[in-house]
């Protein structure tokens, strides 16, 4: 992975998690979400005919599924240059507006942080 310098080991910590689910379901996205207590919930994307769900808010619904209450940081690695505006409303409906949200290449690179709001 290419260091940022800059990131916060935590933030780091979700980057490559991140980055580690993509390559190992093979998937087109990889995310990860931490939340309130510092638990951390990854997931890639969910492409089944029945079932259609990126990879970041697949890692949102784990969250809430197992009971967190908030988000403090967000991390999609994809190819594309930003996240959607979905995949960051589906972040601001459990942490808030201001929550960050990274989006890194599939080399780990974050390109982008951006608030959720």
């Amino acid at each position: 992975m290419t260091e940022t310098p800059d990131l916060d080991p935590e933030d780091r910590k979700i980057v490559t998690l991140a980055r580690s689910a993509r390559a190992r379901n093979g998937v087109p996205e990889g995310a990860a979400v931490r939340d309130e207590t510092g638990r951390t919930y990854v997931a890639g994307t969910v492409a089944l005919d029945s079932l259609k769900l990126s990879a970041l808010r697949t890692a949102v619904a784990m969250a809430v599924a197992s009971g967190a209450k908030s988000l403090e940081a967000a991390a999609v690695v994809t190819e594309s240059e930003s996240a959607s505006p979905e995949d960051r409303a589906a972040v601001r409906d459990l942490g808030g507006p201001g929550t960050p949200v990274l989006v890194a290449g599939p080399d780990g690179t974050v390109r982008a942080a951006v608030s959720a709001g």
